[in-house]
């Protein structure tokens, strides 16, 4: 059992939990992740690590509620323990040797993920620009652990409700525009968004990491349902990323396989129970 030590909502949307897990937080690198379950009955569910207190023993996850397992799971509070927690699995983030200057991009709930690895090259004596982009201002979250992660912190929104209107590509172009000389660009988040981020900076010949979140069940190369196609081969995001090289993603066929499950997802989201967080009926 992992328990809860704090609960934190990001927005009405994004939650953050710190667990209690010495053993993964020993261990945890950026870019690693867990899988976790709530309780006996409940789905395996990969989550990336947001941060980690070695000292304190904790990790922290940061989670969107978007169906049953992670309703579930926002149904909880401090105190409640979650049945199952693995980790840390998939490989750490390796940035290329000699990085000076580096953007680091995210996109919506994908900062939770883009957070750690602004945080690895900042405290590595990287100049790190972060780019972060949202719909709107109502969901904006970690802005103030980003600027402490950063040189530079630029917040765009699609309705220009907060920071600049527009969309993170657009910012990026404009840094490089302007002069900025990245000897790399991390990328993560909704999948078009990484794909276009790849699309600005391949011209450039700039080293584009992305993290990768296919459909994923064991989390240990068995299933194979993570498999993705990267430079025109089979990988698997759970034992060979879930970071891999953008510009040799094939992000179409990626969408494809990531919207295979979308109508039985929404069913079995409306049929939460708000009180129990059970399946109504069952």
């Amino acid at each position: 059992m992992f328990k809860i030590l704090e609960k934190r909502e990001l927005n009405e949307q994004v939650t953050l939990m710190t667990l209690s897990a010495p053993l993964i937080a020993k261990k945890a690198k950026a870019g690693q992740f867990v899988i976790f379950r709530t309780d006996e009955q409940g789905e395996r569910i990969p989550l990336t690590i947001a941060d980690y207190d070695r000292e304190k023993g904790t990790v922290t996850i940061i989670f969107q509620k978007v169906g049953k397992s992670t309703m579930q799971l926002g149904l909880m509070n401090e105190g409640d323990s979650i049945l199952n927690l693995v980790g840390p699995l998939g490989l750490p983030t390796e940035f290329p040797e000699g990085v000076k200057r580096a953007a680091v991009i995210g996109g919506g709930v994908g900062c939770a993920i883009a957070y750690p690895q602004a945080k690895a090259l900042h405290n590595s004596g990287v100049k790190v620009d972060v780019i972060a982009g949202f719909r709107s201002k109502d969901i904006v979250i970690l802005e103030e652990e980003m600027r402490a992660v950063s040189d530079n912190l630029y917040i765009t929104t699609d309705d220009g409700t907060y920071g600049t209107k527009g969309f993170v590509t657009n910012k990026l172009q404009e840094l490089i525009d302007g002069g900025a000389k990245y000897d790399c660009v991390v990328a993560i988040g909704p999948v078009p968004m990484m794909k276009f981020v790849c699309a600005v900076t391949k011209p450039y010949g700039i080293k584009t990491i992305v993290s990768l979140n296919p459909i994923m069940i064991d989390g240990t190369g068995m299933c194979g349902g993570c498999r993705v196609r990267v430079g025109g081969k089979i990988k698997y995001a759970c034992v060979d990323g879930p970071d891999f090289d953008g510009h040799e993603v094939d992000f179409d066929e990626l969408m494809h396989r990531n919207s295979a499950y979308r109508e039985l997802e929404a069913e079995a989201k409306e049929h939460i129970c708000r009180i129990t967080g059970g399946v109504r009926n069952a």
